[in-house]
C-alpha cells in the first residue's frame, strides 16, 4: 500500500501543476511600465478602488503598479503618478467634477490626463469601441482620491 501511496503523490503533483500552467495560461496580463511617482500612496488609493468593468469592459491584470486595464482585447488603459500638467493648449473636459486634458493626435485612440490633480492620472482609451465620458465617469471615484489643486481647466465646453 506505500509503494502506490508514493506512486500517487507524483501524479497528484504533476495533476496539480498541470492545472496552475493551464488556468494562468488563460489569464492575461497587460505589460504597462509604471509612471515616475507610482509608489506614491495617493496612486495606491486610486489603484484599490479601480472598477471591475468600465462601459462594459471587464478589468484585466497588469504587471506594473499604479496602472489599470480594461477589455479583452485591452481598450482602456490607466496609469497613475504622472507629473502633473502645467498650461496647456489642448482642450479640457470635466466628468464628474474632474477635469481631464484631451489628446486626440493617436484617434480614435485618445489620451485624457487628469488637470489639477497631483500626482495625475492618464487613461489611453479606443474612441471606436468605448464612450470616454462612460469610462472617465467609471474612474471618477477611484481618480478623485487624488489631492485637487488650486487650478481648474479653462477651455471647457460650451453646456
Amino acid at each position: 500500500m506505500t509503494r502506490t501511496r508514493r506512486m500517487l503523490r507524483p501524479a497528484a503533483v504533476v495533476g496539480a501543476v498541470a492545472a496552475v500552467v493551464l488556468l494562468t495560461g488563460c489569464a492575461t496580463t497587460v505589460s504597462m511600465q509604471p509612471a515616475p511617482e507610482a509608489d506614491s500612496p495617493d496612486c495606491a488609493a486610486v489603484t484599490v478602488r479601480l472598477p471591475a468593468e468600465v462601459d462594459g469592459q471587464p478589468r484585466v491584470w497588469t504587471d506594473a503598479q499604479a496602472t489599470g486595464a480594461w477589455g479583452a482585447p485591452t481598450t482602456v488603459l490607466l496609469t497613475c503618478g504622472l507629473e502633473p500638467s502645467g498650461p496647456s493648449t489642448l482642450p479640457c473636459e470635466t466628468v464628474d467634477g474632474i477635469d481631464w486634458l484631451i489628446d486626440d493626435t493617436e484617434a480614435p485612440r485618445y489620451r485624457f490626463t487628469t488637470f489639477g490633480r497631483t500626482p495625475a492620472v492618464e487613461v489611453y482609451l479606443d474612441y471606436d469601441v468605448v464612450s470616454a465620458r462612460s469610462v472617465l465617469g467609471s474612474l471618477s471615484s477611484a481618480v478623485r482620491m487624488l489631492p485637487a489643486t488650486e487650478s481648474e481647466c479653462t477651455d471647457r465646453p460650451s453646456a
